[in-house]
């Protein structure tokens, strides 16, 4: 017999896990049956791909037996799947939470210790069991081989390892149940767990029981042994819709994605033609905590005619779709399909193809029937959504109905097809502003003449706007114009610019000298109202914003640009420019007038000290 430790923080993990995670302590028995059809679904792929496995006997079961003693309740799932080695159980179930701990505990809130939503995504969901029992034990035979081994532990740190017997391959877990788990060791109460958990799962799972008997009198004359299948033991996607209800539908995908809460909304389509296939997407009602992640975890699983072949290819939808979850199921795909060449297999590229379009398409539907649901969808997704525009330019017309958008005139979000039926009649360009958070471009100088002149402007508040919206470049021929570029100043009123540099000659010369290098240039500003000054960028540089981003990103091979420094000739402190011939106090006035105008683009200073000290002087004076 081995004797070892767990390989992680398992008390701290476990009490979390017994005492916060689990809201429910009934999800232990959702975690076990899921880890047995897991386990049916790898045997059944390997049988019917690998020679090795073809001859091996298969009726792929799971089973469920109970004792409810006096002195001690037992709960016993076992499954005739893949099975697991010494090394597997060593391994697996001797180190919680593989795909992450230190980073799992780390980042754990007291709000996410309640939401066993984290689960699956820690896989940590044997563990479970160690809230209904004091004991565990799993005897496992991998398939193929002849030996059979024994993992047991309290869940108190340590664990053992020891060989054992069982006749076929499969794994078998008995709980020793504790005073809280007594309750499971009843026929109704698995029976009931078993339908609202796992009734979807693809394999039969049977109980077995004993059903007392009585005579006419109402005396116990004696007991029948029973073993019944208790799920339904079919695909949910491959039913018709119309034998199902959204109930049907929401306990599926909450079985299937660990979520807790029901989703947004659910499609699902049975296609018949070159291809056949079934698919059932869902959206989530919350953003997924590894959406922004670079080795996020797929939410689609592809079935082969009800084989599970993978949930882990990312492939199987486009990156910015990485949000929905669900499911695949070809009747075409070879059952031995690579996994790792399936985005160059055409049926697989036509499935992908029509299942974005159709998703895309019931999201278009969804924005013009039912706006609420809508807006919770954007809420969670629009910066995904943004992310199609960058890269997916074969749906990109569809996308740019779907993104939205805050603005300067109307609250929450909004379209381009609605900005530009509140155009006025003569405005012939979309005005945007993007950079910063909402609060921060909503207070920049830049929007007072938009707004004096009654031109709504698109504020762009994702990270990735400075990116995605300049390769829109126009929709439905009305050209994008950053207010924050050169550009857009002329455009605004050409003959008004002209006059103005003209009469501000002098001082924009003077403010042009003091600044240097710091600047690319200084210009009168035909649109500030209130601010004394604003940063633009050149039509081809990147907004400070973008500079900013790609810093905090590690880039920093990149010319960096200098702005161009907008000033408001009837501000107080150009004026004092203007008329000052103090040299000092001219750099002074002007390197502050360019700081403040940095700052209000939420910007960093290079050298708040140097701000400082300017500042103070100023002040002094």
């Amino acid at each position: 017999m081995e004797q070892k430790k767990f390989k992680t923080e398992v008390s701290e993990l476990l009490h979390l896990i017994i005492h916060s995670l689990y809201s429910h302590k009934e999800i232990f028995l959702r975690e076990l049956i899921s880890n047995a059809s897991d386990a049916l679904d790898k045997f059944k792929y390997l049988a019917l791909t690998d020679p090795a496995y073809k001859d091996l006997s298969f009726t792929p079961r799971i089973d469920i037996t109970f004792t409810d003693g006096e002195k001690e309740k037992y709960l016993v799932i076992s499954d005739n799947g893949v099975g697991m080695s010494h090394d597997d159980l060593a391994d697996d179930l001797g180190t919680i939470a593989r795909s992450g701990t230190k980073n799992f505990l780390k980042n754990l809130s007291e709000e996410q210790k309640k939401d066993s939503n984290l689960i699956g995504q820690f896989g940590v969901g044997f563990y479970s069991s160690f809230m209904v029992a004091d004991k565990v034990e799993v005897v496992s035979r991998k398939a193929g081989t002849a030996d059979a081994w024994k993992w047991s532990s309290n869940g108190k740190g340590t664990f053992t390892l020891e060989e054992a017997q069982r006749d076929s391959q499969g794994t078998t877990i008995t709980l020793h149940l504790n005073e809280e788990g007594h309750e499971y060791a009843s026929r109704w109460a698995l029976e009931r767990l078993v339908k609202r958990y796992s009734d979807h799962i693809a394999f039969p799972i049977f109980l077995a029981y004993d059903q007392d008997e009585y005579d006419d009198k109402g005396k116990k004359k004696g007991s029948e042994h029973k073993v019944e299948q208790i799920n339904a033991a079919a695909a949910l996607w491959r039913r018709s819709k119309n034998d199902l209800t959204a109930e049907d539908y929401n306990e599926f995908y909450k079985n299937t994605s660990f979520d807790t809460e029901d989703p947004l909304y659910y499609l699902h389509t049975q296609a018949e033609g070159v291809n056949n296939y079934t698919t059932l997407f869902y959206i989530p009602s919350k953003a997924p905590f590894d959406l922004y992640h670079a080795d996020y975890k797929p939410g689609v699983k592809l079935y082969v005619k009800r084989v599970y072949i993978t949930d882990d290819e990312k492939e199987l939808l486009p990156t910015y779709l990485r949000f929905v979850r669900g499911v695949i199921d070809s009747e075409d795909l070879p059952l031995n399909v690579s996994r790792e060449i399936l985005q160059q297999n055409r049926i697989m590229s036509n499935i992908r193809t029509a299942s974005v379009k159709k998703i895309l398409g019931e999201l278009k539907k969804i924005s013009e029937q039912n706006p609420e649901l809508y807006t919770k969808i954007v809420t969670q997704f629009n910066r995904p959504l943004k992310e199609g525009l960058y890269g997916d330019y074969a749906n990109r017309d569809s996308l740019l109905e779907l993104v939205r958008f805050k603005s300067s005139e109307v609250e929450g979000f909004t379209s381009l097809a609605a900005y530009k039926e509140r155009m006025k009649e003569d405005q012939k360009t979309i005005y945007y502003l993007a950079g910063g958070n909402e609060d921060t471009i909503r207070r920049s100088p830049l929007l007072e003449g938009y707004k004096k002149k009654g031109l709504e402007v698109l504020l762009m508040t994702d990270d990735i706007d400075d990116i995605v919206v300049p390769s829109i470049n126009t929709y439905q021929e009305l050209p994008l114009k950053a207010i924050n570029k050169s550009g857009a100043v002329d455009e605004l009123d050409k003959d008004a610019s002209k006059k103005k540099a003209k009469e501000g000659k002098a001082v924009l010369e003077k403010i042009r000298k003091a600044l240097g290098e710091r600047v690319k240039d200084v210009v009168a500003s035909t649109r500030l109202v209130d601010a004394p000054a604003v940063v633009v960028v050149d039509d081809n540089d990147p907004s400070v914003q973008m500079q900013q981003m790609l810093k905090s990103m590690g880039q920093t091979d990149f010319p960096e640009s200098t702005p161009i420094l907008e000033v408001n000739l009837e501000s107080a402190m150009v004026k004092k420019i203007e008329s000052s011939e103090d040299d000092t106090y001219i750099s002074d006035l002007s390197q502050v007038l360019l700081d403040q105008a940095l700052l209000n683009e939420g910007v960093m200073l290079k050298n708040p000290a140097d701000f400082v000290k300017r500042l103070n002087a100023l002040l002094s004076r």
